[in-house]
């Protein structure tokens, strides 16, 4: 019988519902108890007629920037709609921030050009900075966002336009959920784990006032940019997975409480 390193280690996962299985998964192969409470959750955008003007004005751009998978399917349920087919792609190049982003678009038939080695957007500006210059590029992504994309390849010459696809807001209903969490020491979980800066600035709003339990417990990030939002937001960083994926960070936090 297989061994299992995180036995009766409690996990929260905090993933958007849609997509907390995956996570959850991944842990419970390990062994660990997992909870689910959604910190975000997916919204359609108020109005789809910026990205819909982008998607049909697609054959215009030399690039397509694509940042996480609920990009890809908001995008792809938009061309569906509008009914633009495939040729609408022209010669036009896509860039995926990681596997998983790349794994949804390829699942729709289309070839990624540039992933990162690092699944940040830092390392999507050093992948394209030297192939953008006098380029289109389309970059498709939520409706709050970190500005570095957009910023760093209009100085390396590029003309980049920005369009929402979806937003994340706060899941009113996990406010009492997460409480009463919290409250009863015998299902505090051991571990919370933050997959975006959402997810953390989500969960502090969440939590409130309520302090209770949480110095015993450890957070784990996925990657470097969620975790300056948990120290810029007063917590702690117990664990970061050394590659920014799910299954990075599962593994980061087998390797942290096994030690």
């Amino acid at each position: 019988m297989r061994s299992q390193p995180l036995s009766g280690v409690r996990v929260l996962v905090g993933r958007a519902r849609h997509q907390a299985s995956a996570l959850s998964t991944e842990l419970r192969k390990l062994g660990a108890t997992v909870i689910e409470i959604p910190f975000i959750e997916i919204r359609k955008p108020r109005s789809f007629k910026l990205l819909d003007s982008a998607l049909r004005d697609l054959a215009s751009y030399d690039w397509l920037i694509l940042t996480s998978m609920n990009g890809v399917e908001a995008m792809w349920e938009r061309l569906a709609k509008l009914h633009l087919t495939k040729t609408t792609f022209r010669q036009l190049r896509i860039a995926a921030i990681g596997p998983a982003t790349r794994k949804a678009i390829e699942q729709r038939g289309y070839e990624v050009d540039v992933m990162p080695k690092e699944y940040v957007a830092e390392s999507v500006v050093r992948s394209l900075r030297r192939r953008v210059k006098g380029k289109r590029a389309l970059l498709v992504r939520a409706k709050i966002a970190r500005d570095i994309i957009p910023r760093e390849l209009r100085k390396a010459g590029a003309h980049v336009d920005v369009v929402e696809a979806y937003e994340t807001t706060v899941p009113n209903s996990s406010r009492p959920r997460l409480r009463r969490l919290l409250g009863n020491r015998r299902r505090t979980p051991h571990v919370v784990t933050f997959t975006s800066s959402s997810t953390v600035r989500n969960f502090v709003s969440l939590l409130g006032s309520t302090k209770e339990n949480i110095e015993s417990v450890r957070f784990a990030s996925i990657g470097p940019v969620t975790s300056s939002t948990l120290r810029e937001l007063g917590l702690r960083v117990d664990i970061e997975a050394k590659e920014f994926t799910i299954p990075g960070l599962a593994e980061a936090i087998r390797v942290a409480l096994t030690r």
